[in-house]
């Protein structure tokens, strides 16, 4: 009964909020907002109904969606790999932040569409070029949550590695690494929003697959059902990473104590005094 009190809490609102949007569209009847009903047909039959009227994965499931995904998925762990490595490097420096630290600053000042253009010069029209906007967006957050992380170990932890005389790869693996993996989650997860947002501007331009060109090509054609169907795929992605990143999170972090458990703790140790 609590999980599913749980459970009408955490949709109540959003739920409330979709009639609310179903009335008010459907009063005011305007062609450039559907109403969700309808935007939920029209994307069951783009993507769910087959040419011959049979249920199945249509050619923009296969020839659209999966590769967008693709590329998000695989810039991202590009990404993520890198940032963690580089920034547990970083954090265990004592003086690395301080040669490279403004150069950071500065390129991750830089907005990522902004340098389409850029990317396109260097690496032209292709899948690689997509890909790269995404590692280069979606490093920072990562790299700085871990450099941030590793070097916000405890003092007791690292006195206790010592007294042990822990080797250096026992001390980053078992020490360093559990110590810093709340924000380097924060990190991932801040990033993944961002690899599905560049992953609709990297397609935007000079391409005719993908989830951003055929919005663009939606709105082009002033075909508002096609367009909001692709907005609303784009929330449904980025609500769906982001609850497998956390069941991740809560997976890897499950040794942590949660706060009912820290405040049942606290509220123990005052009752004994």
């Amino acid at each position: 009964m609590s999980r599913v009190m749980g459970l009408a809490q955490r949709w109540i609102v959003f739920a409330v909020a979709v009639v609310v949007w179903q009335l008010l569209t459907a009063s005011a009847q305007n062609v450039y907002f559907p109403t969700p009903w309808q935007i939920a047909h029209h994307a069951w039959n783009l993507w769910f109904v087959t040419e011959d009227g049979g249920f199945g994965l249509t050619a923009a499931v296969t020839d659209d969606i999966l590769p967008s995904l693709a590329r998000v998925v695989g810039g991202w762990a590009l990404a993520a790999a890198m940032g963690v490595v580089l920034g547990t490097a970083l954090g265990r420096s004592r003086t690395g932040m301080q040669y490279v630290g403004p150069l950071f600053a500065f390129f991750r000042s830089l907005p990522s569409p902004a340098l389409l253009p850029v990317f396109i010069v260097l690496i032209g029209l292709n899948d690689d070029m997509k890909i790269a906007l995404i590692v280069f967006g979606c490093i920072w957050p990562i790299l700085m949550n871990t450099v941030d992380g590793v070097r916000s170990v405890d003092t007791v932890k690292t006195d206790t590695a010592r007294a042990f005389r822990a080797s250096r790869v026992q001390w980053v693996a078992m020490v360093v690494m559990p110590a810093a993996l709340p924000k380097i989650f924060a990190g991932l997860r801040l990033s993944l929003a961002i690899a599905v947002i560049l992953m609709v501007v990297s397609e935007m331009v000079g391409d005719t697959v993908g989830i951003g060109a055929n919005l663009v090509e939606a709105q082009s054609q002033f075909d508002f059902l096609t367009m909001w169907a692709w907005i609303m795929l784009l929330g449904i992605i980025g609500y769906v990473l982001n609850l497998a990143m956390l069941a991740v999170e809560r997976r890897a972090l499950r040794w942590q104590p949660t706060r009912s458990a820290v405040a049942n703790a606290r509220r123990t140790a005052k009752a004994g005094g």
